[in-house]
């Protein structure tokens, strides 16, 4: 049985996920202790429970030690089997981290899956929907499998409640992609959104936008949706010939709307700046379907903290080779498998 320690690099629940899905995935038995050691609140919050069960069930495993706030966990993984699945959070726990948990072993599975997951849709610290619909996914389907996601109902922290859907189209065979040159800037747009708040909170932070980044009032746009509880985001959308990058800042209670969308505008600079066509969060995302397809390589900035925990990861699943190159002062290079060397 293979024994992870879930307080190396980072510490959070990242190994969790990755280990999960790479289990699933090579059938190897495993052991995790110290279960996000390194948080404020360690060992399975609400979110890691159901990334967990949901593996479980994809996988038909055996565990022990799955329950709230358990710090050692045991997972004897079963045969993958494609079908239809749901799964409810029960709080405002991010959909999209039990998603990045299920969807390696789902997306090479024999037959195509439906996934319905009812949480958090926007949250902080994990990929909000609108970055896996418009920078993730399409960048999968190009390693091979095509995943359609929907979203059916914002959900914001505290209240949760938002629902998304995934169609699953698996790939027999992933291909190895390159995003070497970030290539030109072919649009830019801004979108801020906001439930059960005052409209003016996107519009002053859509204002300061435009200023910091010298948008035209024609590529930002304010939405009124619909979710259980209030909330706001504000996302900068990034396009070049080969892939589209997404930001996110999100609204909190005592921050000034002028701060929050000059947090995320920042971000956006810095990516642009840089000149790779790979932003961080998505560096990090790219990397498990990339060694999965045996190799690939890429730009980005960072790498981050996360990212170089999640390549430990892989190593301990995966005889892929990677490699993880400085090129530049906030720009390093990925390569895997036979672009190593």
């Amino acid at each position: 049985m293979l024994q992870i320690d879930g307080s190396r690099g980072e510490g959070g629940g990242q190994i969790l996920r990755t280990s999960l899905a790479l289990s699933m995935i090579t059938g190897r038995p495993l052991q995790i202790q110290q279960i996000r050691a390194q948080r404020a609140r360690p060992g399975l919050m609400r979110q890691h429970l159901t990334a967990v069960k949901a593996a479980a069930k994809v996988c038909g495993a055996e565990t022990e030690g799955a329950e709230l706030g358990s710090r050692t966990l045991t997972f004897r993984p079963g045969a993958v089997q494609a079908g239809q699945y749901s799964f409810d959070i029960g709080t405002a726990g991010s959909a999209s981290l039990v998603l990045q948990t299920i969807l390696p072993p789902l997306m090479i599975a024999g037959g195509a899956s439906q996934l319905t997951l009812r949480g958090g849709t926007h949250n902080m610290h994990a990929p909000p929907f609108d970055f896996l619909a418009k920078a993730f996914l399409p960048l999968l389907a190009r390693i091979g499998p095509r995943v359609q996601a929907t979203l059916l109902r914002h959900g914001f922290y505290p209240a949760g409640g938002g629902e998304v859907a995934f169609a699953i189209q698996p790939a027999s065979k992933l291909s190895p992609i390159e995003l070497v040159d970030a290539g030109p800037v072919l649009r830019r747009q801004a979108t801020a959104i906001v439930s059960r708040l005052p409209v003016h909170i996107a519009e002053r932070e859509l204002e300061t936008i435009r200023r910091k980044l010298s948008l035209a009032r024609h590529e930002t746009s304010a939405h009124v949706v619909g979710s259980a509880g209030p909330g706001n985001a504000v996302m900068i959308e990034i396009e070049r010939p080969e892939v589209t990058e997404v930001f996110t800042g999100f609204g909190r209670r005592g921050v000034p709307a002028e701060e929050v969308a000059a947090g995320v505008a920042g971000e956006a600079a810095r990516y642009l700046a840089a000149g790779a066509p790979v932003g961080e969060h998505l560096a990090d995302q790219l990397l498990l379907p990339l060694a999965l397809a045996g190799g690939g390589r890429y730009r980005a900035i960072g790498p981050t903290p996360h990212a170089t925990t999640n390549v430990e990861t892989i190593r301990r699943f995966l005889e892929v080779a990677v490699e993880v190159e400085k090129v530049e002062s906030d720009v390093c290079e990925i390569r895997l498998g036979t672009a190593c060397g």
